[in-house]
């Protein structure tokens, strides 16, 4: 376990008023750990000339589906992609309900939206931020065409009751597993339960390409249509059509879209992966480093991982209730800001935005756990890049803002 020094107390006089850190060395939430071999494979990449989609993506593929032990993957340019995607290869589009969280980046709602079906909210489990099957159940009428569980912050779904709520209604299951690449329920991963299986390796990611994503599925058919949808209608491999063996023809089957990954951000991709692992175990020392510093603080932890599940640890999020800190959320995020300390939040629940407002008549009391959660959460640093000092800085830093 990381040691800190922090908890206990923050209180020299000069401590109080000189920032935790200096403003030269903001600590930047969610910055990504690059190494060398990264820096290498980018290189191999621009030298070769091939920096499009090629030879590096499908590596990629291969060694994600493995990893994942999953029969097929696509890579695409982001996690958003990778859902639109999966939504028309599900066959979803007008007259159709999508069940998905309230408490969720927007992306798990527009691609719905942009597949032409309507989103249907379900509220959360106060206890783990992810989508509550009752309500979910709840939720199906004569319309509900498929589920879309969010693996909210690394916790897996309950996947058991969302399989089944799904086989009794015959609906389909697409995950979003932005958060999820290591998560594991019952010894089975993340992404493997539904039809399609959604990741992201956006830049504060677990794993990163800078921006990209990826999809699971367990069919070929579907894969193979994924591949074309994501390069414009082409034909399947066309990618192939400037390679060494000659230039090929391509033949356009339907109206497809620009979403392919590149070489250059599979390059990255390829070793954050061989990496995967140890970063993982960095991420769990620093999150349970967080739980045991916290303890004693008038704030909500996240709670522990469940019995028989792989916590993915991509954020740690505490809750700051002004009736116990005496503070609001955006007040303590400012404070931290002060103190040179990057946070986040992870979400503001979907309807308190005003187009969901505006289209759907959604209000914020509708879904009542999401929305208490969205106005008090707030999203620590969770990095393998963090070295001991930062971590030490970030809990002296929640210790000084509490204790105002």
């Amino acid at each position: 376990m990381v040691s800190t020094a922090a908890s206990a107390t923050v209180s020299p006089a000069a401590d109080l008023v000189a920032p935790v850190r200096s403003s030269e060395e903001f600590l930047i939430f969610g910055a990504p750990l690059i190494c060398d071999e990264e820096e290498r494979e980018i290189l191999s990449s621009l030298r070769s000339g091939w920096l499009g989609t090629g030879p590096k993506v499908a590596q990629l593929e291969r060694e994600f589906r493995d990893y994942k032990e999953a029969p097929y993957a696509v890579a695409v340019n982001s996690c958003t992609a990778a859902l639109h995607l999966s939504m028309l290869a599900a066959g979803i589009g007008p007259g159709d309900e999508v069940i998905t969280t309230a408490l969720t980046f927007c992306a798990t709602v527009n691609t719905i939206i942009h597949a032409g079906a309507r989103p249907v909210l379900a509220d959360v489990d106060p206890a783990t931020f992810n989508i509550d099957p009752q309500d979910v159940a709840a939720k199906i009428t004569s319309r509900t065409k498929a589920i879309v569980p969010v693996h909210f912050a690394g916790r897996a779904c309950d996947m058991d009751a969302l399989a089944a709520i799904a086989q009794q209604h015959g609906l389909m299951i697409i995950e979003d597993c932005a958060h999820a690449v290591e998560t594991t329920y019952k010894g089975r991963q993340a992404g493997t339960f539904g039809t399609f299986g959604c990741f992201s390796f956006y830049v504060t990611k677990n794993m990163t390409t800078g921006e990209g994503g990826m999809i699971l599925t367990t069919d070929e058919k579907h894969a193979d249509r994924l591949k074309i949808l994501a390069l414009h209608g082409m034909s399947k491999d066309a990618w192939r059509r400037f390679s060494d063996d000659g230039y090929k023809h391509y033949y356009v089957v339907e109206c497809g879209y620009k979403y392919n990954m590149m070489d250059i951000q599979a390059a990255i991709g390829i070793h954050q992966l061989r990496r995967i692992e140890k970063n993982w175990e960095r991420r769990q020392e620093i999150w349970a480093t967080y739980q045991n510093e916290f303890a004693g603080l008038p704030i909500g932890l996240p709670a522990q991982p469940d019995d028989g599940t792989r916590h993915a640890y991509h954020l740690y999020t505490v809750l700051i209730d002004p009736e116990r800190t005496n503070l609001t959320r955006d007040q303590f995020i400012a404070d931290m800001t002060t103190e040179n300390i990057g946070v986040g939040v992870h979400y503001q629940s979907i309807p308190v935005h005003p187009y969901y407002q505006e289209r759907f008549g959604w209000r914020p009391e509708d879904n009542p756990y999401s929305f208490r959660i969205g106005q008090q959460t707030v999203s620590l640093p969770l990095s393998p890049k963090l070295t001991d000092r930062d971590v030490a800085d970030v809990v002296r830093a929640v210790y000084k803002v509490l204790h105002r």
